[in-house]
């Protein structure tokens, strides 16, 4: 058995990296990031109401959805939204340093989510657009339910250092 001690000394947080760290020049477009599935259950859509204060009844009333024209209460978009949080997936990993910020984010709500639902949401390069010392990455972020209905399509842009 090896020294502990000998060991200790070689660890070093800095170094410690869940993937390598590549820079602006080394990402591809086309590269797809996956993040793990989701079971949305009404615990998560109470936790999400109480976070952003939306106290619609569409929300968390069944018969007031179900007066509307819906099966059931339906998640908030804003929720089903956040499923695309690249920090959700590997990708901010693959920035390491070189992230300067999240620059803008666009989508359009498709299909309507409901408690029991599973989510699988993705990010997909579609575009890296170098600006001297900088570059503009641009994903195209999905996300479908357990039917393989896509019920959100959107857009997230990124600024990196080269």
């Amino acid at each position: 058995m090896e020294n502990s001690k000998t060991h200790e000394a070689e660890f070093n947080p800095e170094d410690f990296a869940i993937v390598p760290a590549r820079t602006f020049d080394e990402l591809k477009v086309g590269e797809l990031f996956r993040a793990p599935s989701r079971t949305l259950t009404d615990a998560h859509a109470s936790a999400f109401q109480t976070v952003s204060c939306d106290n619609h009844p569409i929300h968390y009333d069944v018969e007031y959805a179900k007066r509307y024209g819906h099966e059931a209460p339906v998640v908030h978009g804003l929720q089903v939204l956040a499923f695309t949080a690249p920090g959700a997936t590997l990708l901010p990993h693959y920035f390491g340093s070189v992230f300067i910020a999240f620059l803008e984010l666009s989508c359009h709500f498709l299909k309507e989510v409901h408690s029991g639902d599973t989510l699988y949401s993705s990010l997909e390069i579609t575009d890296l657009t170098p600006q001297e010392d900088r570059g503009i990455v641009t994903t195209k972020v999905r996300v479908y339910n357990q039917k393989s209905e896509l019920v959100l399509e959107g857009q997230h842009k990124y600024l990196l250092k080269r």
